[in-house]
């Protein structure tokens, strides 16, 4: 059976140039994607940066840890403490202490991402004037990177929205002088005092002194940090940087390389399935010459694997290719940190190519019995109709697949609504639904196409009827094609459609939880109480200012949690804030109390808890009340006592009855007018918080749709190829019957839509059930949306595979019915 399964590659060389194509590609990608994943594993050593010359930095306790049975649980602090003002006095006996501050400007000229500093710290960089001189003026300041010039002037963005912890620069500075960048930030200095005004808080300190004399004098002073050497690294700004782009690049990588792996290994097996059930009446002869079934069954496996190890090998070399490339494309976007290469490892390119061989494998095993009970009758048969397309192992998988969809489901649902909410969740379970639907999918094609040609098998000519007839004859084949067209619809509807979802939902939440103004701050400083004082002065008007921090809390003894708090004074908030109460009272929030969510394990109103506030704190709390837990946003609510230090960044403003809205618009723009705060009605606050998705999971999605789309759209034209020059003879038989030509040439594209139009279908479907599930999720969980699909993504897709597919075969056709139809009706397939 090896001469025949050799001979066989020959004489078929367009079908088995199909698959390889199709696997080489696959390899590739799940090559390129294991050398990714591989590659962001570890970041390179770190010297420190901002504080390369400082001896040494006291930092105060930026960090809370608590004990449990299995150790330690660290969480960043949201409210850093100073380093005690006993400790600075006892520093500065020791030698010269500098405060540093680090804050976000935001300027209109300059590059996008700033960050403000005392001048003082400059020296510790070492940064040195190169232009001009040191600024001396409280609008004077410093600038690196070369941006601007000694003696511009640098103008406010005042239409940017500030974001806590960002200072908009109001009015115009002056530059004072330049220094050289040093790669890793954009700096601005203002003067020490400036720098004060617009970030009270330090929490750190360069001082010029013996290190070991500077560790005595901070022992005994929890939390505080004596760093020197490496460990200095610490001090940066943005010392986590590497570690968050690790984690955002794992994430990215491991998304798209599971996905990528399912579309690869989807797509591959359907490829080969669809080759051997090409080949039904090959098998009769050689049943009819005497082969017996296992030499049928040992022929296909010595093709495929064959097959397989040539192009498991090709798609290796492939993705030696295109990783450097992806790499590249990645630090280009802003997706991954300038040192992110592709390294040297090994793993990825044994497991791709283990993969193709399996994939290959497994995708004619059940081609291949059934190839071996194919009878010698077959041989004789002349009818294209395929008949028991849905094989007992078909029925049970995709039954159990579509089943297990559902339980999981209904589980999720029932059990912990919000887990259906997770980017893990919500990437996961479109995979299930696309290959149970997959599987099932003969069972609906014939009855889909006639749906869909219902109106086109009704106009004048045969054209309609024919084209519908074909794609319903051939289901084997109908499949097959709008298998890829079915992953991408699905992946792009279920994908995309469900973090607009809940975007939409999280505005939702914002648009029922706004009364009639909200009121932002110019500056991470936030408002004064002279400004706090005027707003509450504006008639009409009822005011609740709240500041941003967080709580933590121990949950089962060994998970310490960290959940985002409001600060705001009892009672306004129950009347300014629309909070989503299950249980209890608003009101009743005092100094001695929290409003939690049901997220919280527990959330009995009445009941005591243990927390952990901003800056440490350890407190005891009574639950006033509790809200729904919503799409994870409605954090939880506490008095400004327990949140020290905190700043008021937004303040909730109602209309009292009978107040008129323009008028109290006026007043408030009045009151902040001096501080630069800037006042947004209800729906221009939904809209400047309009929730986006992360980046790093936009472009990391788009990435999968990208490789997705390209793949599939491959494979579609691949297999398109391989079912024209299938039927050959049915075309030629066609001309036979008086069929011109070019309306031959018309109906191969007419089969061609029609089946790219059942891949959407059944993707949109996939899609739909997708999106239903988080629908229902976010419904147990209060959050009334609407399900939100991509369509012009969708349409997108659509449109690319109906180009490819109609290409792939009207081109093929024409060439081949460049030949006599009298000659190609003898043509044996």
């Amino acid at each position: 059976m090896l001469s025949v399964a050799l001979r066989t590659l020959r004489s078929r060389s367009i079908t088995f140039v199909g698959s390889f194509v199709a696997l080489s590609l696959g390899v590739a990608l799940i090559a390129v994607m294991g050398l990714a994943l591989a590659s962001s594993l570890h970041a390179p050593d770190r010297k420190p940066e901002r504080f390369a010359a400082a001896p040494v930095v006291v930092r105060g306790a930026d960090t809370l840890r608590v004990s449990t049975p299995i150790g330690d649980r660290v969480q960043k602090l949201a409210q850093p403490r100073a380093v005690p003002a006993a400790v600075v006095a006892k520093l500065k006996k020791l030698g010269t202490v500098v405060e540093d501050r680090s804050f976000t400007v935001r300027a209109r000229s300059g590059p996008g991402e700033l960050v403000g500093h005392p001048w003082s710290t400059a020296a510790f960089g070492p940064y040195e004037i190169d232009a001009g001189r040191a600024p001396h003026a409280a609008d004077e300041v410093v600038v690196s990177g070369g941006w601007a010039k000694p003696g511009e002037r640098v103008r406010t963005d005042r239409g940017t929205v500030r974001v806590v912890g960002t200072v908009r620069v109001v009015g115009t500075v002056r530059v004072a002088g330049t220094v050289a960048g040093r790669g890793f930030e954009n700096a601005v200095f203002y003067t020490d005092a400036r720098a004060a005004q617009l970030c009270p808080t330090s929490t750190q300190l360069a001082v010029d002194a013996d290190p070991a004399a500077v560790r005595t004098a901070v022992r005994g002073s929890a939390g505080v940090q004596v760093l020197t050497g490496d460990a200095r690294r610490s001090a940066d700004a943005d010392a986590d940087r590497d570690s968050e782009a690790l984690t955002a690049m794992n994430a990215m990588f491991g998304t798209a390389a599971g996905v990528t792996t399912f579309v690869s290994v989807f797509v591959v097996a359907s490829t080969f399935a669809f080759s051997v059930a090409q080949r039904r009446r090959e098998f009769g002869l050689l049943r009819t010459a005497g082969a017996t079934p296992g030499q049928i069954r040992r022929m296909v496996f010595v093709e495929a694997l064959s097959v397989g190890v040539l192009a498991s090998a090709a798609g290796c070399v492939l993705g030696s290719y295109g990783a450097p490339r992806l790499s590249a494309w990645a630090v280009d976007g802003g997706l991954a940190p300038s040192w992110f290469t592709i390294g040297s490892a090994t793993w990825p390119y044994y497991t791709a190519c283990a993969t193709g061989l399996l994939v290959a494998l497994c995708g004619v095993v059940t081609a291949a019995w059934r190839a071996g009970r194919t009878g010698p009758t077959q041989a004789l048969r002349e009818a294209s109709v395929d008949t028991r397309t849905m094989t007992r192992g078909r029925w049970l998988f995709g039954t159990a697949l579509l089943l297990t969809a559902a339980v999981t489901l209904g589980l999720a649902l029932f059990s912990d609504p919000g887990d259906l909410l997770h980017r893990k969740t919500y990437v996961s379970r479109p995979m299930l639904l696309i290959t149970a639907v997959a599987l099932l999918a003969p069972v609906v094609v014939r009855p889909l196409t006639r749906l869909i040609a219902w109106l086109p098998a009704r106009l004048p000519g045969a054209g309609g009827m024919l084209a519908r007839e074909n794609a319903a004859a051939g289901v084997r084949r109908t499949a097959a094609i709008a298998a890829p067209v079915l992953v991408t619809v699905a992946l792009a509807g279920s994908l995309l459609g469900a973090t607009a979802t809940l975007n939409e939902a999280k505005a939702t939440e914002t648009r029922e939880q706004t009364a009639a103004f909200a009121i932002t701050p110019a500056s991470a400083a936030g408002f004064d109480a002279a400004t706090l004082r005027k707003l509450r002065a504006v008639p009409g008007a009822e005011v609740s200012a709240t500041s941003s921090s967080a709580v933590y809390v121990l949950e089962d003894g060994v998970s310490l949690i960290k959940d985002e708090a409001r600060a705001a004074d009892p009672g306004p908030p129950a009347a300014t804030a629309h909070l989503p109460i299950v249980s209890g009272r608003a009101g009743d929030l005092d100094d001695d109390s929290i409003i939690v969510n049901e997220e919280w394990q527990r959330h009995t109103v009445g009941e005591h808890v243990r927390v952990w506030l901003g800056d440490g704190t350890r407190k005891t709390l009574r639950i006033a009340a509790v809200m729904t837990a919503g799409t994870g946003n409605n954090g939880v609510y506490v008095t400004p006592r327990n949140t020290p230090g905190a700043s008021v960044s937004r303040v909730d403003v109602a209309l009292t009855d009978g107040a008129d809205a323009h008028a109290v618009a006026a007043g408030l723009r009045a009151a902040v007018r001096t501080s630069g705060g800037q006042v947004f009605t209800k729906e221009q606050w939904v809209r400047a918080t309009y929730p986006e998705t992360n980046r790093t999971t936009r472009m990391g999605f788009l990435l999968v749709l990208g490789i997705a789309l390209l793949y599939t759209g491959i494979s579609l034209a691949n297999t398109m190829v391989m079912a024209t020059s299938d039927r050959v003879r049915d075309l030629a038989l066609l001309r036979l019957a008086g069929a011109t030509r070019w309306q031959v040439l018309r109906l191969v594209g007419a089969e061609a839509l029609m089946v790219v139009a059942v891949g959407g279908v059944l993707g949109l479907l996939v899609a739909a059930l997708n999106l239903a599930g988080i629908w229902s999720a976010l419904a147990l969980l209060s959050v009334p949306t609407t399900i939100e699909l991509p369509w012009r993504t969708i349409g997108a897709a659509v449109a690319t595979c109906a180009a490819l597919a109609v290409i792939s075969s009207v081109a093929p056709a024409a060439i081949t019915l460049r030949r006599r139809a009298v000659e190609l009706a003898g043509t044996r397939e």
